[in-house]
């Protein structure tokens, strides 16, 4: 008597086909994601946390393909999210704990400057959005291209200027590694996406 397979197996059994037959109607698919992911590991080279980038953006291939704008959009939305969640953790971290007053203007400068530079980010992303619209000169495509340059480097120097506050013994080592792990972590996403901007900015004002 031959021995019954299981359920899942059968079921397994009916879908292999199914797998198989997509993947040979859709031979392109994969072929543009490998070309899609192969553009933003070569655009990463170009930043200061090539393995970081990859890690940011890989996620996105399929809306990025190949498009330099779509890549420095996405590179600036990712820091957007990045710096909002660590700029809250920042915040709850002070208010979950007694800070003497030292450590409490420390965290407080920090959420400030974290949220100053949440504001150039988001004036960013507005301001890349414009960017390459039909109907626009480039004389004003490469002044909103400068702006955007600018805000995200104001960015990275508020966050800069947080991890500053932190020197010296302003505050106890756990809480302190915590907020500065959280904050190296944005900046150098931050520094990432400054990098592709200026990336995309460079070949076209040549």
């Amino acid at each position: 008597m031959e021995p019954k397979l299981p359920h899942l197996c059968y079921c397994l059994l009916l879908f292999l086909p199914l797998l198989f037959q997509s993947a040979i109607a859709n031979p392109s698919s994969s072929a543009n994601h490998r070309k899609s992911i192969n553009f933003i590991v070569s655009s990463c080279r170009t930043t200061r946390y090539p393995t970081l980038c990859i890690k940011c953006l890989a996620a996105f291939a399929s809306k990025i393909r190949r498009n330099e704008n779509r890549l420095a959009q996405t590179a600036l939305a990712v820091t957007l999210v990045r710096v909002r969640s660590t700029t809250a953790y920042v915040a709850k971290l002070t208010k979950a704990r007694k800070a003497k007053r030292r450590e409490y203007l420390a965290v407080k400068d920090c959420v400030e400057n974290l949220g100053d530079g949440l504001t150039m980010l988001a004036q960013s992303m507005r301001e890349m959005k414009q960017v390459c619209r039909s109907g626009c000169g480039r004389d004003e495509f490469l002044w909103r291209l400068s702006n955007v340059e600018t805000w995200v480097s104001a960015a990275l120097t508020d966050e800069t200027t947080c991890l500053d506050g932190f020197d010296g013994k302003v505050m106890d080592g756990v809480v302190k590694m915590a907020i500065r792990r959280r904050v190296v972590h944005v900046a150098r996403v931050t520094s990432n996406a400054l990098a592709l901007v200026n990336r995309f900015a460079s070949r076209h004002k040549s």
